[in-house]
């Protein structure tokens, strides 16, 4: 294997390990929670939709998420699957 492939190999792996999408992070959230806090603590979601002032926000991947729902710029409930 050589030096570029093993420095790849590398790279990914820390990044997967620093992944937000966790289940520390998620015994963090709390009904009533600002949107801005949500973020600063996951970053930015990797998709947003809503209408009429709420919104419901998912941050990871089809294996591991958090989701979301806010109602206005408060987090109304939210759930998780797959967090390690």
């Amino acid at each position: 294997m050589s030096l570029r492939n093993l420095m790849l190999l590398c790279v990914c792996l820390f990044l997967a390990a620093c992944s937000k999408v966790n289940q520390d992070n998620y015994s963090k959230l709390k009904s009533g929670m600002p949107k801005s806090e949500v973020e600063s603590l996951l970053g930015k979601p990797s998709e947003c939709a809503g209408a009429i002032g709420l919104t419901s926000c998912t941050w990871g991947d089809e294996k591991a998420f958090i989701s979301v729902q806010f109602a206005g710029d408060k987090v109304m409930m939210f759930s998780g699957q797959g967090l390690k």
